[in-house]
């Protein structure tokens, strides 16, 4: 049996108690989970001992400038110990790591921009270990499926890291495999990042995570299994077989398993690649209105939702003999499946927003689990406006340099706070 114990008071008479972790090796813990628990536990405590030595070990002015900056500099250091261990203990820590990156609305600045790393920076296993889960799951040597396999991966992610290779037929193929050790630590991962992260709702109260970690165990049993993120592929390349401008890479069943997705290989740029679109002559505002016609169809029409199209999912190209831009989307593991009665209700916010109507606002946002004095918040975090411009009427009022700066930086959360606090007025 193997015990981890951490108890340590905080400020004053707020104490955070203990928390006790055993791990028993009969229930199937080796020495390796021992290590990556113990690199857990130790980065709460740490993470816990900054904001105690830092902000709570003497009575603040908490409106002061001192103090202010004293917090962004403790936020910021918690928040690399943090990225350290997503980085080191790869698999779910990454995935919730990347969430943490994008709540700009809802988290410490210090924290958004520090986690976005991982969205391009995630840890990447070597192509022995990737070797390893594909004789596994395929039963063959990686020689005997195909001729050629790139070690150097196309991407990494939090689950899985592609890699471009050549079929014995010559086709080329993305070869999508995942982590080694993402199967086996899975669940016990997600514990202790919920540990973690109760350590740091406490010691800053507004740091209130715990639903990521369970929107990450409702979506995750579904992100581990490629044949359904292969089944999600062919359905959406069904249901929008009309668009002549989008394709799904084709999938190649006769080597794909939970943990190994052979698709097509595709290439082209990245859609948020300004320099790659202007270089072949693509029309911004056509392809803006596709992807803008796109989405709309799934979450308004047939609540089949994309739930990742962050922009290394969604390729763009156009040969100079090509009349129009093609759109590849890519990594089908997550879709949402939109009731009708969401649809009803989050396709009315939308009037109420473009109709600036506050009344039928706090309505349909109450519908969607939105607590009535925050309907402000959301309808800006929906239209991606501060509330201002949403009273001008956002179909009526172009972004300003200023709005857009703001958007650049990410740092409009204290201005949308504002905007949503005057909406309730």
């Amino acid at each position: 049996m193997f015990r981890v114990v951490l108890k340590y008071g905080l400020y004053g008479t707020v104490g955070l108690g203990s928390a006790t972790a055993i791990l028993k090796y009969n229930e199937g813990y080796d020495s390796l989970a021992v290590v990556r628990l113990t690199r857990t536990a130790y980065t709460a405590m740490n993470i816990g001992m900054t904001y105690k030595n830092m902000l709570y070990s003497k009575e603040w002015d908490k409106t002061s400038p001192e103090y202010l900056n004293i917090k962004s500099q403790a936020h910021k250091i918690s928040a690399e110990k943090l990225l350290d261990l997503c980085k080191t203990n790869k698999g779910v820590y990454v995935k919730v790591g990347q969430h943490v990156g994008a709540l700009d609305y809802l988290l410490p600045n210090e924290y958004v921009h520090t986690m976005r790393i991982l969205y391009k920076d995630a840890p990447q296993n070597s192509v022995e270990e990737v070797y390893s889960v594909i004789r596994t799951e395929l039963k063959k040597e990686p020689s005997e499926i195909f001729q050629e396999f790139d070690p150097e991966p196309l991407g990494t992610a939090s689950l899985a890291q592609v890699h471009r290779a050549k079929l014995k037929d010559g086709s080329d193929v993305a070869v999508k495999v995942q982590h080694h050790f993402v199967q086996k630590n899975i669940h016990i991962d997600l514990r202790w990042m919920e540990f973690i992260i109760s350590i740091m709702s406490k010691v800053f109260p507004d740091f209130q995570m715990q639903w990521v970690v369970d929107e990450t165990k409702k979506n995750i049993a579904k992100e581990l299994n490629f044949i359904n993120e292969g089944k999600n592929a062919e359905k959406v390349a069904n249901v929008f077989k009309n668009y002549t401008w989008l394709k799904v890479p084709k999938i190649f069943w006769n080597y794909s398993t939970d943990r190994v997705l052979v698709m097509e290989y595709v290439d082209g740029g990245l859609i948020n690649d300004i320099d790659y679109i202007k270089r072949h002559n693509i029309d911004c505002y056509d392809l803006s209105r596709k992807i803008g016609d796109l989405y709309s169809h799934m979450i308004f029409v047939v609540g089949f939702v994309h739930s990742d199209p962050h922009p290394g999912n969604i390729l763009v190209k156009k040969a100079p003999k090509d009349k129009d831009v093609t759109v590849y989307l890519l990594d089908h593991g997550l879709y949402a499946n939109l009731t009708d009665k969401f649809r009803y209700h989050y396709s009315n916010l939308w009037l109420s927003i473009i109709s600036r109507d506050r009344d039928k606002m706090r309505v349909h946002a109450e519908q969607l689990g939105i607590r009535n004095e925050l309907y402000g918040l959301f309808a800006c975090m929906v239209a991606g406006r501060p509330w201002d411009t949403i009273m001008k009427g956002i179909d009526r009022t172009k972004p300003s340099a200023i709005e857009r700066a703001a958007a650049q930086r990410h740092d409009d959360k204290e201005n949308v706070m504002l905007f949503a606090v005057t909406a309730r007025q």
